[in-house]
């Protein structure tokens, strides 16, 4: 199906990027996690490096997986499949049509949240607990979402 030896190249890359950033968010994300973070917790990060440590390397994992899977693979896949790509909204509204998301709004709403966890990070420990939360518990679907595709691509 791929016909572009670039094409290729650039899913093989991606394939293998991707798969590298799911194993480190997971990792992340259990450790992270092995409790509820809670707004006690989020009160914590001044004087906890590690629990600070976990958490930046939480958001940057979780962004990270997201942007690639959203902003490139899922752009990819459609081209590999002879699908047009557009901005990143349509291109999830496709996704969602095509059966590869379930609900192409959770996408813009897991974005909406990686934007409170970096920029209300100092501000407010309520959001920023309330954010880490939400996130964790799209870690699935976001990793469920990028398995899909690699194997549909296959």
């Amino acid at each position: 199906m791929i016909l572009d030896s670039r094409l290729a190249a650039r899913w093989r890359y991606l394939s293998q990027l991707v798969e590298r950033e799911i194993l480190r968010l997971q990792a992340t994300d259990c450790r992270l996690f092995d409790q509820p973070f809670t707004l006690e917790r989020a009160r914590q990060l001044a004087e906890d490096e590690d629990l600070a440590e976990r958490v930046d390397a939480f958001v940057c994992r979780f962004s990270r997986l997201q942007d690639t899977v959203g902003d490139k693979l899922l752009p990819t896949y459609l081209a590999v499949h002879g699908e047009h790509t557009a901005t990143f909204a349509q291109n999830l509204d496709r996704a969602e049509k095509l059966g590869l998301i379930s609900d192409a709004q959770a996408w813009i709403d897991m974005r909406k949240l990686r934007n409170q966890m970096i920029h209300e990070y100092v501000e407010d420990a309520a959001i920023l607990a309330s954010a880490l939360e939400a996130a964790h518990e799209f870690v699935p679907v976001l990793i469920a979402t990028a398995r899909r595709l690699l194997m549909n691509a296959r």
